[in-house]
């Protein structure tokens, strides 16, 4: 398997940004770590190895920055108020730095977003801030109400990079335009949370699929068998 290892420096975070990259061409997947993981963490579990064949095959070219999320939600030593600052310059990055990049890269005019446990959320909330730059959305056991990380404390920068409250009242048109996979296992500690939001993306007529997985934690196992699944429905 092809791979490279790339660091930039981003403007809007103001310092230098890890990431590795799987493969030569193919549909651009930016494919977020769980909590706190870095850029080589889903390599090092064995998820990239599960989708190697796609990757092989020049199917699908697998981004993996950092997630950067010791400085945001789960930076405790800051307000909450100022984890959602620094998660709001996050998102900024991947809109205006990232996704541009891979999707001229790639010659793909969207980017698939994809992630496991906290990874779910991070693909989660871009695509649904940004849908008109996504084209699937694939969460892993996704965690999606990031009012569990700000101590009680609430203002309109959580509203709005917590998509159980925003997404009920979004109507951008590029919503409906999605293909979006929640995988989730009945053992899995955010299975109340996969059902949250396929139920809000229901009542809005949003199509989507909600698997979940019989026998099956929250755990690599699964997810290792569920992204090669939503892989080839691209």
């Amino acid at each position: 398997m092809i791979e490279n290892y790339r660091r930039w420096y981003s403007h809007n975070l103001g310092f230098e940004l890890d990431m590795m990259v799987y493969g030569d061409r193919g549909r651009p997947v930016i494919l977020f770590p769980t909590s706190n993981g870095r850029f080589y963490e889903n390599k090092d579990f064995g998820l990239i190895d599960a989708v190697s064949w796609f990757v092989d095959e020049g199917l699908v070219k697998i981004y993996c920055p950092d997630s950067l999320d010791w400085l945001s939600w789960y930076n405790k030593g800051v307000h909450p108020a100022d984890r959602a600052k620094n998660y709001i310059w996050y998102d900024k990055m991947l809109n205006e730095e990232l996704v541009p990049w891979v999707t001229l890269e790639t010659g793909v005019n969207k980017a698939v977003m994809a992630g496991c446990s906290f990874g779910g959320y991070h693909a989660a909330n871009f695509t649904f801030k940004h849908p008109e730059k996504v084209s699937h959305l694939f969460s892993m056991s996704g965690a999606f109400d990031i009012r569990t990380q700000t101590d009680g404390f609430y203002d309109d920068d959580i509203y709005y990079n917590n998509p159980v409250d925003y997404l009920p009242g979004d109507n951008q048109p590029d919503l409906w335009n999605l293909n979006i996979i929640l995988g989730t296992s009945d053992w899995d500690i955010c299975l109340d949370a996969n059902y949250t939001l396929s139920n809000i993306l229901h009542k809005k007529n949003i199509n989507h699929w909600l698997d979940v997985r019989p026998n099956a934690a929250h755990d690599w196992p699964v997810w290792k068998q569920m992204f090669p699944h939503y892989l080839s429905t691209l």
